[in-house]
C-alpha cells in the first residue's frame, strides 16, 4: 500500500488552486455574455444557450482527444507528460482561446466568440482531469472531498469576480446609467485574462507540485482493484450521470435567471450582474463551509468554523459589490437563507453520501419554490440553488472514484467528459423555455436534483458491498 500523508500539503495545494480560480472566473462570465450575444445577435433563449454549449462540450472533446492519445501510444497520457506539465499545457491551450476573442469582436462574429471559449475550455478539460484528482492526493483522503470543496470554494470567488468585471467591462460602472452593449468591449478582459493564463503556467512549471503523485492508494479493508476497467464500477457509472445532471442544473440554474429577470421582472441587463455573483457566491459560502474539515481536527474549531467560514465568504461577496458601486440593501436578507447552508452542512456529518442527499432535497425545495413564486421572493429561491449545489462536485467526485485504485486517474476523464452537462442542460432549459415560460423551464433542474437524490441512495450500498463505509472513515470528524 502506497504510504498517504498525513496532513493537507499547503506548500503544494496553495499555487494548484489558482487554476480552479480560472475556472470559475470564466464560467461564471459566460452567464453576463449569454444575455449580451443574444440582444446583439438577435437570438432567441435556445439559441443564446450556444454559450454554455460551446463552453461544456468542450470538456468532453478534451476528454476523449486524451483518451484517444492514451490509447494509441499504449500509456497514459497525463503519467507520460507529468502532472506539472499538464497544468501548464492546458493553460497554454486556453490562452490560445483568448485570443480568438479580438478578432471575434472586431468583427462581431458570434460563431468566432463561440470558437473562443471552446477552445478556452478545452485548455480547462485537461486542467481539470490533473487538477481533481491531485487535490484530493495532496493530503490524507479521510479530508480528500473537503479539500476538493475548499478547492471550489477558490473556484467560486473567481465565480463570485467574474460577472461583475465583464459587466463593467462592456457596462462602466454600476452608477454610469450607461445602458449600450458593447461587444468590442469584450476583448480587453480576455486578452488580459490570456496573459494571466502563461504567468501561471510558467509559475506552475517551476512550483512544488509533484510531476508524478502517488495519487491512487489501495485502502486496507477495502475490495483490490481487480477489474480491467474505470467502466466496470457502478459507482463510477451512475457517478458520470450524476456530475452531468449536476452541473446541468448548477450551470442551467444561473444562465438562464437574466432571461427569467428580464422577462419577468422587468430588470436591466447591466443590473443583473449582482444577482449572478451572489449565485455563484452562494457556491463559494457552500464551499467555504464544506471545507473546514481540511483546516482542523479538532471538533469545537469546526463548529465554530461552520458559522464563521460562510459568513465571510458573504462578506467577500459584499465587499466586492460595494466596491463596485452596486447597492448591496436587497442582499442582506440572504443572511438568514444561508442558515439553512449550516444546518444542513451540520446534518451530513461529513459523508458525502448523506451531504449529496441532504442538499440535493434541498435543491429541490428551492426550485420548487421559485417555481411558485414571483418577485423577489423566486430571485432568491433561484440564487439559493447555489448554496445547495455547493458541495455537490467533491462528493459525487469522491463517490465515484472511490475503490477504483489503479484505474483512478481513467475515472477521473469520464468524469470530466460530463462536464458536457452544463452546456446541454442549459440548453434543454432554454428550449423549454422558449415553448413554455422561463419560470416552468426550472422543472429541467427538479429531475436533475431528484436522479442525484437517487445517486446518494444507491451509491451507499454500491461502495458498502465493496468494503467502503464513509460513516467508519469520517467518525470523529465533526
Amino acid at each position: 500500500m502506497s504510504t498517504q500523508n498525513l496532513k493537507t500539503n499547503w506548500a503544494q495545494f496553495i499555487p494548484l488552486v489558482t487554476v480552479f480560480f480560472f475556472w470559475g472566473f470564466v464560467a461564471a462570465s459566460n452567464d453576463i455574455l449569454i444575455p449580451v450575444f443574444k440582444k446583439a445577435f438577435d437570438l432567441t433563449q435556445g439559441q443564446s444557450q450556444l454559450v454554455s454549449v460551446a463552453f461544456y462540450v468542450a470538456y468532453t472533446v478534451g476528454s476523449i482527444i486524451y483518451m484517444i492519445i492514451s490509447y494509441l501510444t499504449k500509456g497514459d497520457l497525463i503519467n507520460r507528460m507529468g502532472y506539472k506539465n499538464a497544468l501548464a499545457l492546458g493553460l497554454v491551450i486556453s490562452a490560445l482561446g483568448t485570443l480568438l476573442f479580438y478578432p471575434a469582436a472586431n468583427t462581431g462574429s458570434f460563431p468566432l466568440m463561440l470558437s473562443g471559449l471552446f477552445i478556452v475550455a478545452l485548455g480547462f478539460s485537461l486542467q481539470q482531469t490533473v487538477a481533481n484528482p491531485l487535490a484530493i492526493a495532496l493530503g490524507p483522503i479521510t479530508t480528500g472531498s473537503q479539500r476538493l470543496t475548499m478547492a471550489g470554494g477558490i473556484n467560486n470567488l473567481g465565480t463570485t469576480i467574474g460577472p461583475l468585471i465583464v459587466s463593467f467591462a462592456i457596462f462602466g460602472s454600476a452608477t454610469s446609467g450607461n445602458t449600450d452593449m458593447s461587444i468590442e468591449s469584450v476583448k480587453v478582459p480576455y486578452l488580459v485574462l490570456g496573459a494571466a493564463f502563461l504567468l501561471v503556467a510558467v509559475l506552475l512549471k517551476f512550483s512544488s507540485l509533484p510531476d508524478k503523485p502517488a495519487a491512487v492508494v489501495e485502502e486496507e479493508g477495502v475490495e483490490v482493484s481487480t477489474r480491467s476497467s474505470a467502466l466496470k464500477y457502478p459507482q463510477l457509472l451512475l457517478g458520470m450521470i450524476g456530475i452531468f445532471v449536476y452541473v446541468g442544473v448548477e450551470v442551467s440554474t444561473a444562465s438562464n435567471l437574466p432571461a427569467y429577470m428580464e422577462s419577468d421582472l422587468g430588470f436591466d441587463t447591466k443590473d443583473i450582474a449582482p444577482f449572478i455573483s451572489l449565485y455563484w457566491a452562494s457556491l463559494m459560502i457552500g464551499r467555504w463551509t464544506g471545507a473546514v474539515e481540511a483546516f482542523t481536527d479538532n471538533m469545537n474549531t469546526q463548529r465554530i468554523l461552520r458559522f464563521v467560514a460562510p459568513y465571510l465568504a458573504f462578506g467577500v461577496f459584499l465587499g466586492v459589490n460595494k466596491f463596485m458601486n452596486h447597492d448591496l440593501t436587497p442582499f442582506y436578507v440572504y443572511a438568514l437563507i444561508i442558515l439553512v447552508l449550516i444546518f444542513a452542512d451540520m446534518a451530513s456529518k461529513g459523508n458525502p453520501a448523506r451531504m449529496l442527499l441532504i442538499f440535493s432535497v434541498l435543491g429541490i425545495a428551492a426550485l420548487l419554490v421559485g417555481m411558485a413564486t414571483d418577485g423577489m421572493v423566486s430571485v432568491y429561491a433561484f440564487t439559493s440553488v447555489g448554496l445547495f449545489c455547493s458541495t455537490l462536485w467533491p462528493c459525487i467526485f469522491t463517490l465515484a472514484i472511490s475503490g477504483l485504485g489503479k484505474h483512478t486517474s481513467q475515472g477521473s476523464s469520464f468524469l470530466i467528459m460530463m462536464i458536457m452537462g452544463g452546456g446541454l442542460v442549459s440548453w434543454l432549459q432554454g428550449y423549454v423555455a422558449d415553448i413554455t415560460s422561463i419560470h416552468t423551464s426550472y422543472i429541467v433542474g427538479v429531475l436533475c436534483f431528484a436522479y442525484l437524490a437517487f445517486y446518494a441512495w444507491k451509491v451507499s450500498g454500491i461502495l458498502k458491498s465493496q468494503g467502503i463505509d464513509f460513516d467508519k472513515k469520517v467518525s470523529g470528524g465533526h
